[in-house]
């Protein structure tokens, strides 16, 4: 059916014009099959508009057996229960039946009509329940609005030439990530002198954007490294701004805010940041001594080193995913031309960086990393998320032309491995995805990731040489310069760190 094409046809083309009772096995009576009449129409991108008329005799059907259920069963002074006066119960129960009938109407023809027409939804029908009334008289039409999933026909994915990045951990690798992974331990003092990179400041901040401001925020405890990040907009060559401030100094730096912020105003506006320094802190670290190393339950530093190690292979692992994941989503993704809603979008940013800070996480990245690559995703929120839906849309296809499914022991994996690398239980990790809803991502994440392994595993791979580690160059803050509340997106902690 092609965006200009309607449907409309009864569900059951068979049917006579009322409801019927099928016979099924050993006798048993089928469902009742309601004579609908549903009319389906394009109403934007992946968007249909249905439209359900239900005969009288459907409605009769169900309001009879309402009235059945409540002869038997109603209680009623002054008569035996089973005994009740149909017409008193039609009387006395008219608000009752009538939302009886409603709902069972609403339910079973919404069943049926996803059982008769391949809507596709991805979402529940836009409709009011409680504003829909059963007319006494004639038949009864409900419509409503719902997103779809779009149509298109897969591209060939089989013999892609994927490039894959191959490089080596270093041991200045290990030694700058063992630095990283202290400083959870560390211990902030004050410092005297003048601020270093990598000490860290105490700081009242405003911002100002076209001689208006637009917000302040005190006491924000801030990294110095050679980018600040918010959620909105981002200061590089922090690091020299900072250089040798003291307690009551003042610096002011200028950024543009992002073209995706939350505040449509706003977006791509100059904006200035003043910094009032309240404070220089410098970050001690543990000493690497036998009562340190017992508290992390390993046997020595190098033991310590190795497992550094190993978490850096992991990490190494997640870039060539991503890099080969990237390539394989642009060339299977390059035909996608096909419009997505803006309310789909904007609905789907939370979950996109959900998912992401879940795959971070599962590849041993700290929460100062995860943090700055959520800040990163916040200033191109709307572009990337609308580029990560078609991806899922195309993967999803994949999955179930591969008839890939997502079975309990794949989740029990991943909340292991989540669990181990957090230092918790797989039970606590479990009951916290099922508390903040993430579930669902995990699934998700989980079949898009077997679509991509299908994909792969059809490929012609080319080794190349690896870029170098990045370095933490980078230190986020959960603020928006605008003065928004920073856009939904889970805290490590909530998304299974801990």
């Amino acid at each position: 059916m092609s965006d200009q094409d309607s449907e409309s046809t009864p569900t059951d083309e068979t049917a006579a014009t009322s409801g019927t009772i099928v016979a099924g096995e050993e006798g048993e009576e089928a469902p009742y099959k309601m004579s609908l009449v549903v009319d389906i129409q394009t109403a934007g991108p992946c968007k249909k508009h249905v439209k359900v008329q239900i005969p009288r005799s459907d409605l009769e059907h169900f309001y009879e057996d309402s009235v059945k259920e409540l002869v038997t069963s109603a209680a009623v002074p002054g008569f035996r229960t089973g005994h009740v006066p149909r017409k008193l119960v039609e009387k006395r129960f008219r608000k009752e039946v009538g939302n009886q009938v409603r709902q069972r109407v609403l339910m079973q023809s919404l069943q049926q009509l996803g059982e008769d027409h391949k809507l596709d939804a991805i979402n529940e029908p836009d409709l009011d329940i409680e504003a829909l009334v059963l007319p006494d008289e004639g038949d009864f039409t409900y419509e409503f609005d719902v997103e779809v999933r779009p149509e298109f026909d897969l591209p060939n994915y089989a013999g892609l030439t994927i490039k894959r990045p191959m490089r080596a951990i270093t041991d200045a690798e290990v030694q700058s990530y063992l630095e990283n992974y202290l400083a959870q331990f560390g211990q902030l003092v004050p410092h005297d002198g003048a601020a270093e990179p990598g000490d860290f400041v105490l700081a009242n901040l405003s911002f100002e954007s076209n001689g208006k401001e637009l917000s302040r925020a005190s006491d924000q405890k801030i990294r110095i490294r050679p980018m600040l990040r918010f959620s909105d907009a981002e200061i590089a060559g922090f690091d020299k701004l900072m250089q040798g401030v003291r307690p009551g100094d003042h610096r002011d730096a200028n950024s543009k805010i992002s073209v995706e912020a939350s505040n449509i105003e706003q977006r791509g506006e100059p904006v200035t940041v003043h910094f009032e320094i309240t404070d220089v802190q410098r970050l001690r670290l543990p000493e690497l001594n036998q009562e340190f190393l017992s508290q992390l339950e390993v046997e020595s530093e190098a033991a310590l080193r190795q497992e550094l190690r190993q978490v850096l292979e992991r990490q190494l692992t997640y870039e060539q995913r991503q890099a080969t994941r990237v390539q394989v989503l642009a060339q299977i993704t390059a035909s996608a031309d096909w419009d997505l809603p803006e309310s789909m979008v904007k609905r789907q940013v939370e979950n996109a960086l959900h998912r992401e800070i879940l795959e971070m996480q599962q590849a041993g990245f700290t929460d100062e990393q995860i943090r700055a690559r959520q800040n990163e995703l916040l200033q191109s929120q709307i572009s990337t998320t609308r580029q990560a839906l078609k991806e899922h849309f195309v993967l999803d296809k994949i999955a179930t032309q591969e008839k890939l499914e997502v079975t309990p022991q794949d989740k029990d994996v991943e909340i292991a491995f989540m669990a181990m690398q957090r230092g918790e239980s797989p039970r606590r990790v479990r009951a916290r995805l099922e508390k903040s809803g993430l579930m669902e991502n995990l699934d998700a994440q989980i079949l898009e990731r077997k679509a991509v392994d299908v994909v792969l595993q059809k490929a012609v791979f080319v080794d190349v040489p690896g870029e170098a580690a990045k370095k933490g160059d980078v230190e986020a803050v959960e603020l928006s310069v605008c003065g928004q509340e920073v856009a939904p997106a889970p805290k490590p902690a909530e998304a299974g760190a801990k």
